[in-house]
């Protein structure tokens, strides 16, 4: 939670701060199963806050250093990860002080999209989440050349670069059998010939 009771309500009002907090941890802050920075690992946040006549607007910038695997290798490999964001924290109600309940079910869908601050205070879990999301890479690679693994048996390409397999296409395989069998057919036939050409030769 950050606390904006410093800042006060003035319009223009503006304070910067800076903050290393814990990554959290389910769900992970990244694309599960790809690519995330791990739970606990620290994420550095630069924040301005501007107070605004509907609230306040945080603009900031988090960075944390994301750990993932190759999609081509599947070797680990770590990204550095720079999101940048910008969000609006309503004021609640000032009738009620709490959050505004709207009438027209249009403002109410709207309202589910904001974010309010509660006591002062704002929360940036999700904000962040968002941010991070979408400055990783949807398929990170080890490096843009990577070759990735053999298809047949798995071997990293990089490394073997004269890897190689003899390509068979199946669809000739039978004919290749049939046409190996033939050929053994004739051998047999021509050895049964060559005794009876001898045998007419001798008479």
């Amino acid at each position: 939670m950050f606390d904006t009771h410093e800042l006060g309500r003035r319009p223009g009002a503006m304070k910067r701060l800076s903050r290393s907090v814990e990554a959290p941890g389910s769900p992970v802050l990244g694309i599960d199963g790809v690519i995330g920075v791990p739970e606990g690992a620290p994420v550095e946040l630069d924040l301005r806050l501007e107070s605004v006549m509907e609230g306040v607007l945080v603009t900031g910038t988090a960075r944390a250093t994301a750990e993932g695997e190759c999609v081509r290798c599947l070797e680990p490999l770590t990204v550095e990860v720079d999101a940048d964001f910008q969000e609006m924290f309503s004021y609640p109600d000032a009738d009620d002080r709490g959050r505004p309940t709207a009438e027209p079910a249009d403002d109410a869908e709207d309202d589910e999209d904001m974010f309010f601050l509660e006591d002062g205070l704002f929360d940036l879990e999700s904000v962040l989440r968002d941010a991070v999301v979408l400055a990783l890479p949807m398929q990170p690679v080890c490096k843009e050349t990577c070759a990735g693994l053999c298809s047949e048996c798995g071997i990293r390409l990089d490394e073997n670069p004269d890897h190689h397999h003899d390509a068979v296409d199946i669809r000739w395989a039978a004919l290749q059998g049939l046409a190996e069998t033939v050929q053994d057919g004739e051998k047999d036939n021509m050895g049964g010939a060559e005794p009876g050409v001898d045998e007419k030769q001798e008479k």
